[in-house]
C-alpha cells in the first residue's frame, strides 16, 4: 500500500481499537481562554525528549484504500524528500467515517500520549478536542496562510482565538456519480436531473430498463446514511431549510419530507448487501459497471482516478446532487495540534508543509478534492477536479457539510448517526428519526 522502499519510514497499522472518551480539559490547558500547556509563544509544549533534536515525528491519519492510500503516500514522499532530516512514523488507521482514527486519537490524548499530529476536521468538530490541542498561530503567521487560504478556511481553523490545524484539502459532499454505460442502457440523462422528484423516476427508470442497481449505497456504517440524507434535504428543502435545521431551527414537516423520500430510495433502490458493504465497495459497483449512481462526497472519483481504464467523461460522470445546482457542500481535510507535544518543532514543520502548495498539490490530485490555497495551479487535476474548483469559485452557496464535523459539534453528530443506527437502517421509521433528529439538532 506504501512505499517501502523508503527504510526511515515506518508505516504502523493499528491493529486495536481504544474506546472513545471523553477530553475536555486532558493533555494540558484549561480550554477556556486559548492556553493549552504553554505553546503560546510558539516555543516549547511539552518537550522533543532531547536538546537539539526535533524528536520523531508520529502522524495518524485514516487514509488506508480507496481513494485515500495514493493521495497519503504521495503526500508522506514529498515531506520526506523535503525534509530528510526528521525521523518520521506515519500511521494509517482504517475505519469508515474516521471512527476508528477517531477512538485511537481520543485514547492517546486522554491518556498523556499524543502523537505529533492527526488528521481530522475542522469547525465544530475541534469542540471535542477543547484543551487539548496547541496553538500553531505562529504557523499561519510564519507561511501566510491567510493570505493565502478559502476565508472558510480561515474562520474554521480557529478555536477560542487562535489557530489549532492547518488545512490539506476541501471535499464537495453534494455530489452524485454514474456509470456512463448503465445510464445510457437506462436511456437516463443525467444532466436532466433538476431535482429529486426527477432523480426517483431516474432511479425507478434504471431498474424497470436494466438489471443493474439503481443506487448504490454501503451501510456498514451509519454516516453514509446520515451523508445521504443531508443531500436529500438541500437537494428537496432547499438551503434555508437545511441551515436552519444545522442551527437548531428546523423545521419538523422540512425533516420528515427528507427522511419520507429517502426511505423511498432506500427501500426501493439500493443494491440488496447494502447492510453489509462499505463506501469502498460500494463504489465498486460504479467501477465495475454494476449500478448507475451513487451518492458521495468527491473523494469516489479518488478512487475512479487510481483505477484502470475508468475515465472520466468516457466511463464515467458526475452532476451535482439533484436540486443542489449552484451550491457546494463544503468539507476540509485537516492537521490538527495537540498540546503536550511530542515533538513541537518537528510538528510544525509538518503542519507548514501540510499547508504549502506542494503538499496540496501531491495529496488532492489523488485524493479527490481540491487545494484550499487560492494560488495553487490546477493544471495537474485533471478535468473533474478543475471542474470542481470553478464550481467552488462561482458557489452560491456553500453550506457545511453535516456529518464531518463542520454544521454541528460531535456530540450532535454523534446523537444523529444514532438516531439512524436505530430508527433508519430497515426498516425505516420515519416518524420516529424524524423525532430523533428533531431532538438532538
Amino acid at each position: 500500500m506504501m512505499d517501502d522502499s523508503i527504510s526511515r519510514r515506518r508505516f504502523v497499522q493499528a491493529t486495536g481499537l481504544a474506546s472513545a472518551v471523553a477530553l475536555a480539559g486532558c493533555s494540558g490547558g484549561d480550554g477556556g481562554d486559548g492556553s493549552d500547556g504553554g505553546d503560546g509563544d510558539g516555543g516549547s509544549d511539552g518537550g522533543d525528549g532531547g536538546s537539539g533534536s526535533m524528536g520523531t515525528l508520529e502522524v495518524l491519519h485514516g487514509w488506508t484504500g480507496g481513494d485515500g492510500a495514493k493521495a497519503a503516500e504521495e503526500l508522506t514522499t514529498v515531506f520526506e524528500e523535503q525534509h530528510p532530516d526528521i525521523e518520521t512514523e506515519f500511521n494509517p488507521i482504517g475505519g469508515g467515517g474516521n471512527e476508528n482514527l477517531d477512538a485511537v486519537v481520543a485514547n492517546r490524548l486522554q491518556s498523556g500520549d499524543p502523537p505529533s499530529s492527526f488528521a481530522n476536521w475542522p469547525g465544530p468538530n475541534l469542540l471535542r478536542y477543547e484543551g487539548a490541542l496547541g496553538t500553531v498561530d505562529d504557523v499561519w503567521a510564519d507561511a501566510g496562510f491567510e493570505d493565502v487560504m478559502v476565508d472558510e478556511a480561515v474562520d474554521l481553523h480557529k478555536q477560542g482565538g487562535s489557530f489549532r490545524a492547518v488545512p490539506l484539502g476541501s471535499h464537495r459532499l453534494n455530489c452524485l456519480f454514474y456509470n456512463i454505460d448503465v445510464v445510457e442502457e437506462a436511456g437516463v440523462d443525467p444532466d436532466s436531473l433538476d431535482s429529486v422528484s426527477a432523480f426517483a423516476d431516474a432511479l425507478d427508470t434504471v431498474a424497470t430498463e436494466t438489471d443493474k442497481i439503481p443506487m448504490t449505497h454501503g451501510m456498514q456504517g451509519t454516516w453514509t446514511t446520515t451523508q445521504l440524507w443531508a443531500a436529500m434535504m438541500l437537494g428537496q428543502e432547499g438551503f434555508d431549510a437545511y441551515m436552519n435545521f444545522i442551527g437548531g431551527d428546523g423545521d419538523e414537516s422540512s425533516v420528515r419530507a427528507t427522511f419520507e423520500t429517502t426511505a423511498t430510495v432506500l427501500e426501493n433502490y439500493i443494491n440488496d448487501d447494502a447492510s453489509t458493504i462499505g463506501l469502498t465497495g460500494s463504489n465498486e459497483n460504479i467501477i465495475n459497471g454494476e449500478a448507475a449512481f451513487i451518492h458521495q462526497g468527491n473523494w469516489a472519483a479518488g478512487a475512479y482516478r487510481n483505477a484502470e481504464d475508468f475515465a472520466y467523461d468516457e466511463d464515467w460522470g458526475f452532476v451535482p446532487f439533484p436540486g443542489t445546482d449552484g451550491m457546494y457542500t463544503l468539507h476540509f481535510d485537516s492537521f490538527l495540534y495537540p498540546s503536550n507535544n511530542p515533538s513541537p518543532e518537528a510538528s510544525k514543520t509538518w503542519l507548514e508543509f501540510v499547508g504549502s502548495e506542494d503538499a496540496q498539490i501531491a495529496f488532492n490530485q489523488f485524493k479527490g478534492s481540491i487545494p484550499t490555497r487560492t494560488d495553487v495551479s490546477m493544471d495537474q487535476f485533471g478535468p473533474f477536479l478543475q471542474e470542481t474548483a470553478e464550481d467552488f469559485a462561482n458557489a452560491e452557496a456553500r453550506p457545511p457539510t453535516l456529518q464531518h464535523g463542520l454544521a454541528v459539534e460531535r456530540e450532535k453528530m454523534t446523537a444523529l448517526n444514532d438516531v439512524i443506527s436505530s430508527e433508519f437502517t430497515g426498516p425505516y421509521n420515519v416518524d420516529a428519526a424524524t423525532s430523533g433528529f428533531m431532538d438532538a439538532i
